[in-house]
């Protein structure tokens, strides 16, 4: 079977990660609980900031972002490994920009997740994820943000929302640990590993 991933909010806690660097940054204290009641992807409100003031911020702070101690959801590593030895395609659909595409391949493999340079695919816009996933004929697609997973409803392919607070509104199953991933899907939909033999 062919599983595509997001990356950012999907696979890792990207947006919790920067919230703490943006209230270390900032000198502010915003708690946690504001965090999590968001219904919006974009964070800079909290800090006060205009959607201007925020570009910068994060732009300015991408490099922290991005590459330093941001972690994987718990189980992501573990349950993307598992189908990848039980034969699995596993594809990465990002949208960091084309400068990122390498180092956020390498900062993946460090983190020990299952990555073929083949099958990672970023530098695209979130609305042009959808000619890629549509080329690729994925059987599975995981991704955070509504507006992506909005224009994949006329594929045939099996879409999964990461649990977020502001996707709640999405009808379509969501994954909110990465330890569900096979009791909700291999289990439910009889997946079986597959057969690396099947073409000898």
């Amino acid at each position: 079977m062919k599983f595509g991933f997001d990356i950012d909010d999907t696979l890792i806690n990207l947006r919790e990660h920067a919230f703490h660097i943006y209230n270390k940054k900032l000198n502010q204290n915003v708690e946690l609980e504001q965090f999590h009641a968001l219904d919006k992807v974009q964070i800079h409100e909290l800090f006060g900031m205009t959607a201007e003031q925020g570009s910068e911020m994060w732009k300015s702070s991408l490099e922290e972002i991005y590459y330093t101690t941001c972690p994987p959801y718990p189980d992501a590593v573990e349950a993307l490994q598992r189908l990848d030895r039980e034969g699995h395609e596993i594809y990465y659909i990002t949208a960091r920009r084309e400068e990122h595409g390498e180092r956020t391949m390498k900062w993946m493999i460090d983190q020990k997740f299952p990555v073929r340079k083949d099958r990672f695919y970023y530098g695209m816009q979130d609305e042009d994820k959808v000619s890629i996933i549509e080329k690729l004929n994925l059987d599975y697609y995981f991704d955070d943000k509504p507006a992506v997973l909005m224009t994949l409803g006329h594929l045939p392919i099996q879409l999964y929302a990461k649990s977020q607070s502001y996707n709640r509104h999405l009808e379509l199953p969501c994954i909110t640990s990465w330890s569900q991933l096979f009791d909700e899907i291999m289990h439910k939909k009889r997946i079986e590993p597959a057969d690396r033999d099947a073409t000898e």
